[in-house]
């Protein structure tokens, strides 16, 4: 039997503008706008090529928003992802990698160890790390 992650909730203070953030500079295709009852809306988005996506609301309690850290999506080009979103406006780090000693230092590194470090407006922290072709 497969398990697979669909939906992780994503703790925001406006939806309306993490739909923005989230569908025009993070690049993430809005799947769902809808308002599920009185004063509860739900959107739901999918990054590139996911199979699991996020959900924004109001009406549902949950964590605080800001509160959610260490999102992780892979990607196959460390730099080329760097790029797209820095050019969409997002802020984000340079290209990192772990050293020897569990630091974060500049650049890339080896296999499965190069990461870019974003948040969205509310604080909420992402992570992207680049996963070798061969996997």
């Amino acid at each position: 039997m497969d398990w697979k992650l669909e939906v992780v909730p994503v703790p925001v203070t406006d939806v309306d503008r993490a739909k923005r953030f989230y569908g025009e500079q993070a690049g993430f295709a809005v799947d769902l706008d809808i308002e599920v009852g009185d004063g509860t809306r739900v959107v739901q988005l999918t990054p590139p090529g996911s199979d699991c996506s996020i959900h924004l609301n109001t009406g549902i309690t949950g964590p605080p928003p800001g509160s959610l850290q260490g999102l992780q999506i892979v990607v196959p080009d460390i730099e080329a992802a760097r790029a797209e979103l820095a050019g969409r406006g997002v802020p984000v780090s340079p290209v990192r990698h772990y050293d020897e000693d569990g630091g974060l230092a500049d650049g890339p590194g080896g296999r499965w160890n190069s990461f870019v470090f974003f948040a969205d407006p509310d604080g909420n922290g992402w992570v992207l790390q680049e996963r070798p072709a061969d996997g």
